[in-house]
């Protein structure tokens, strides 16, 4: 059972009451003002990020870049040179490395080259469809790559925090609706969830067998169907919405009920963040897995996503798919109480404002704007609703 102590919170440093049982290990609730990032932490820090030419890769690497933090990337080329990535034009102390994550050694050279401070595994083969597609090549990305990451990590004399991000689908589903918890049983029924699973086993037994003591901390980050600009995804809702919308042609829908967590694509990235600090300034306390998702009623189907798209527009037509589709669960809600209670974090925006922030971003796009400016714009928008 849980006991209610005082103790000084080791993100915040604040005193702070009562306690919540994780995986057998204690942590506390920060305190309101805990909501936050730390920028003296991340000033200066080191901070590896595998999948930096990735979505969300990208908007963490600008992000951590604005912050003061020296970026070390670690990815394979951009797919699309106008994605997000791309868009944020030239970037200015980011150092890129173009490796693929199979490769054992090479992900080894440039951590021992470069002593990260910290990781951030985002780096991922990330679709569902492409899962069916290439199934063993999804699970050489996906597990294979995070062992790798994990075996160079263990030589870092500096490393103090792993963060491995895997998925809001690694939890088998029985497809009724409630909501997720870290405890749930992991599983995936398709070859991506299902190598976002195994990634969790790999990170647990690794953590069990080589970090043992702390040093490093490792934890996982489950989150998914993040949205925002520069995503251009092939067979994800949104950059599906935006071509429709640009190329005149009808959306094809292939599961207009189905339910997902939607949002910002910031919101997860705090998150990581927070996480990171929690693992450097108190290893032991820090969760082991943690949910980051929107509330409840932000979790409505892609059909009621498409109309609201639209209506932003002004404009927009959607049929059904007509052919079989892969399987996809019908529904998808994750329970982000533990984030909450052991790292201060709670969603920001709501459905609204992240679908309009998206639809600005490609108007600006498409008015030839400056997407970084943009970008970092709504970088610090956020942070100043996260910090209220």
């Amino acid at each position: 059972m849980p006991v209610a102590v005082r103790f000084a919170c080791g993100v915040c440093r604040s005193f702070v009451s009562g306690w919540a049982t994780v995986d057998g290990e204690s942590v506390g609730a920060c305190p309101p003002e805990a909501f936050r990032v730390n920028s003296d932490f991340w000033s200066g820090r080191r901070v590896l990020i595998t999948g930096h030419t990735g979505f969300k890769g990208a908007w963490l690497a600008l992000w951590l870049e604005h912050a003061g933090a020296a970026v070390i990337g670690l990815a394979l080329e951009p797919e699309d040179p106008n994605a997000a990535f791309g868009a944020f034009g030239e970037w200015k102390s980011l150092r890129s490395h173009i490796v693929d994550l199979r490769d054992a050694e090479a992900v080894a050279r440039v951590i021992a080259a470069t002593d990260p401070q910290t990781i951030l595994h985002l780096g991922a083969q990330a679709l569902v469809r492409r899962g069916y597609a290439d199934p063993v090549g999804t699970y050489a990305v996906n597990v294979l790559g995070t062992a790798n990451v994990l075996a160079g990590a263990a030589t870092a004399p500096s490393l103090e925090a792993i963060v491995v991000v895997t998925s809001d689908k690694v939890y088998a589903n029985p497809g009724n609706g409630r909501a997720f918890t870290e405890d749930d049983r992991l599983g995936g029924s398709d070859p991506y969830s299902n190598s976002k699973s195994c990634a969790e086993l790999v990170a647990a037994a690794w953590r069990q067998s080589f970090f043992l003591s702390g040093s490093p901390a490792l934890a996982t980050a489950r989150a998914g169907n993040v949205i925002g600009g520069g995503d251009r995804g092939d067979g994800r809702l949104v950059p599906d919405i935006r071509r429709s919308l640009t190329g005149g042609a009808p959306l094809r829908l292939r599961y207009p009920q189905a339910t997902r967590p939607w949002q910002f694509v910031l919101e997860p990235l705090w998150g990581y963040l927070l996480l990171a600090e929690r693992l450097a300034a108190a290893p032991h306390a820090a969760p082991h897995a943690v949910n980051f998702g929107p509330d409840a009623a932000e979790a409505i189907p892609v059909v009621q996503v498409v109309g609201r798209v639209f209506g932003l527009w002004g404009d927009g037509e959607w049929t059904d798919e007509d052919k079989e589709q892969p399987h996809e669960a019908d529904s998808l809600c994750l329970d982000a109480s533990l984030a909450h209670t052991a790292l201060g974090w709670r969603p920001v925006l709501d459905l609204d404002t992240a679908l309009a922030w998206t639809v600005e971003w490609w108007r600006a796009e498409a008015a030839g704007a400056d997407c970084r400016k943009v970008a970092l714009g709504q970088i610090e928008a956020y942070r100043a609703r996260a910090a209220s």
